[in-house]
């Protein structure tokens, strides 16, 4: 038997808890995985919050979609992306359904080698921030020689879109707190404290205008700001704001309503996403650490939005 967090219920992080459950011996094309450490993604919270519904079919509710661990079983023919898998590798599996546990079964495709030089809390956090920066960089077509404008670019998604931007060879502005402004400023990024007269700092600090504009955190000022500067709304997308969104027109990308899921862009990202952190070009900021148990105090504290990095469970 092993450990894994489930929602019993619909509400909020007071109706998670730990169960004991089977994890099967691997079969053909299959990986078990002692996990190491699983990040702590929004919609994770969402997901038993009644956001997307509340099914009561869908209760007891595994969470989580992400983790690194030891390859700890392989069924036949158990080969990834990367190559064939074999016991012991340290590995990051993406997508990984019910990845708060201590150990998990997935298909060999989910699973590719762990950078050597990340920390297992940085491997558990890598691959949804970094996908969906990847998704979103995409879908607004961001080359070199532009500007963009990311909202939201101190939070988990934030920091990794503002670092791909940047080796892309974007001119990267990034709205935050004060507080948060030397941090993006040694990522490359031209800090922007948000709220009122937010567009006419992004104009004083783009005085050649801005060519697209990702929204991370779902706010109408984001959403405003985004249409009033950039000319071209097919190059403004946002994670989070998707009813405002669609009336403003813009693309909305992920698990929301109406959103492109970007199912095959974020499955190729992972090898490019590897790659990079295993080069040093990708800082993987880690928030926090909870233990399994504290999967509830994990919930709580991403649901502040005012994190800076990701935060992790270790079981």
């Amino acid at each position: 038997m092993s450990e894994a967090v489930v929602a019993r219920a619909y509400g909020g992080p007071e109706v998670l808890s730990v169960i004991d459950v089977a994890v099967p011996e691997p079969g053909p094309g299959q990986v078990r995985i002692e996990v190491r450490a699983a990040g702590v993604n929004p919609v994770d919270h969402k997901l038993y919050s009644g956001a997307f519904g509340t099914d009561p079919a869908k209760l007891p509710m595994r969470l989580g979609t992400e983790a690194a661990g030891v390859v700890s079983a392989v069924g036949a023919g158990a080969t990834g992306p990367a190559g064939p898998i074999e016991v012991g590798d340290e590995v990051i599996v993406y997508r990984a359904p019910g990845a708060y546990a201590a150990e998990l079964l997935v298909p060999a495709s989910a699973v590719v080698p762990k950078p050597a030089g990340l920390s297992w809390e940085q491997a558990g956090g890598l691959m949804v921030a970094g996908a969906t920066a990847v998704h979103v960089l995409e879908a607004i077509g961001l080359r070199g020689n532009e500007s963009v404008l990311i909202h939201g670019a101190a939070g988990g998604v934030g920091l990794m879109a503002v670092q791909l931007a940047v080796e892309r060879g974007a001119t990267v502005l990034g709205t935050a707190s004060p507080a948060k402004h030397d941090l993006l400023r040694d990522l490359g990024v031209i800090p922007i404290a948000y709220g009122p007269g937010l567009a006419d700092r992004v104009r004083a600090a783009a005085p050649g205008g801005v060519h697209a504009a990702a929204d991370l955190v779902g706010t109408d000022e984001a959403v405003d700001v985004s249409v009033e500067l950039v000319a071209d709304v097919s190059r403004i997308a946002t994670i989070a704001a998707f009813e405002r969104g669609a009336r403003a027109g813009i693309k909305r990308l992920g698990g929301g309503p109406g959103a492109d899921p970007g199912t095959d862009v974020r499955a190729a990202a992972r090898l490019r996403l590897t790659e990079a952190a295993e080069a040093g070009r990708l800082r993987v900021l880690v928030a926090a650490g909870h233990p399994l148990g504290e999967a509830a105090a994990a919930h709580r504290q991403i649901m502040t939005g005012h994190t800076t990095g990701k935060i992790v469970l270790i079981p």
